[in-house]
């Protein structure tokens, strides 16, 4: 179940960061940070970590079925955390990353 969690966490942190380099990337240099470069950003990769997420899901939901009774644990830990750790990466880690703009830009005022 450890190697599970640290699985999915490293999961969870490679997609979030390849959406915040998205987004570095789709904001230049000097450009404020927009709720529209976000959704730019989320939009480009999304294709590619449905994919990655779904491929993922099919193999561990066959070694579920398969695997026998000591790969379960963690292939059921894996089956809801892939799903949870790519909607967080969707979802969560971006907007977050607006608010925190948002809380910077205020304060300069």
């Amino acid at each position: 179940m450890i190697a599970a969690f640290l699985t999915l966490l490293g999961y969870s942190i490679n997609d979030t960061i390849v959406i915040y380099d998205r987004i570095r990337e789709n904001r230049r240099k000097g450009i404020v940070l927009t709720p529209q470069i976000i959704n730019d950003s989320i939009n480009d990769t999304l294709s590619r970590t449905l994919l990655t997420g779904t491929t993922t899901i099919i193999v561990v939901f066959i070694m579920y079925v398969f695997g026998g009774q000591g790969l379960r644990g963690f292939n059921f830990a894996m089956l809801f955390g892939i799903i949870e750790g790519t909607y967080s990466s969707i979802a969560i880690s971006a907007p977050i990353l607006l608010l925190g703009a948002k809380v910077r830009y205020d304060k300069s005022k």
